[in-house]
């Protein structure tokens, strides 16, 4: 389904990315790691077109995003940020509505079968009940759920996270993620996870892409890219890697420099 051909891209001077090349199928769960500064976010902004690479290009179903015109990609891809801030008190409602903006000419409002769309997105993420309430009055989870109700209102095939548990307890986590498993699972929605927590990458992904100063280190599996020579290599620290003895895979702990 999206396809990067030997991809690289640079801010100023140093290269962020450099020939990163590899497929995602649709409906797979793929998850990103990789240490500070290795490239994940950056990554995202150009599979979503927020920015384009120097070099290579990326296909969506054989088709350059170069050639697409941004309104094109929002309805087929959504983006699910780490954290959002509005200047203005928005509803929750008028937040999710926003999601059908790429469907929206000028000067067009939400049309009844909009607000449908936007009540079935806030039924899947249990944020219904709060449609009235003010974003900013929401706790972390709670607005985390509505980003996610937002994008499903854009109707998207790919729903890219940067960083999604960031900020939630581990409660919240386990919620939000097992939200996002049962899209990719009942909607078939393709999802792409940057994350720096390699243990919920572990738990969750179907394959895990570990980037290393901007290239790609490992690709595969989690048992085949959670290992401890990979993990000290790429991360510069010693661990312990098991199995986790209820699901099976692989588990990282961290280890004192001096234990």
């Amino acid at each position: 389904m999206i396809d990067l051909r030997s991809v690289s891209f640079r801010y100023r001077q140093d290269w962020v990315l450099q020939d990163i090349s590899f497929g995602i199928e649709r409906g797979e769960f793929i998850g990103v790691i990789g240490p500070n500064g290795s490239g994940k976010s950056t990554l995202l902004k150009i599979l979503c077109r927020l920015l384009s690479p120097q070099k290579g290009e990326v296909l969506l179903d054989l088709t350059s995003l170069r050639e697409m015109n941004q309104r094109d990609i929002a309805r087929r891809m959504a983006v699910v940020p780490q954290e959002a801030y509005s200047l203005f008190p928005f509803r929750v409602i008028e937040m999710v509505l926003m999601g059908r903006s790429p469907y929206l000419g000028h000067l067009m409002f939400e049309g009844a079968r909009d607000l449908e769309i936007a009540k079935k997105a806030m039924d899947w993420t249990e944020t219904f009940s709060i449609s009235e309430r003010f974003v900013d009055e929401l706790s972390g989870g709670e607005r985390k759920r509505v980003f996610i109700a937002r994008a499903l209102a854009q109707e998207p095939e790919v729903i890219l996270l940067d960083e999604p548990t960031a900020n939630l307890d581990i409660h919240h986590q386990v919620d939000f993620l097992d939200l996002i498993l049962n899209l990719n699972r009942e909607k078939g929605l393709t999802i792409l996870m940057a994350s720096h927590d390699l243990n919920i990458a572990s738990e969750y992904c179907d394959r895990l892409i570990l980037l290393r100063g901007g290239r790609i280190y490992k690709i595969g599996p989690p048992r085949e890219v959670i290992t401890r020579e990979n993990i000290e290599e790429v991360y510069g620290c010693r661990v312990w890697v098991d199995e986790n003895p209820v699901s099976g895979m692989p588990r990282i702990s961290l280890l004192r420099k001096g234990g």
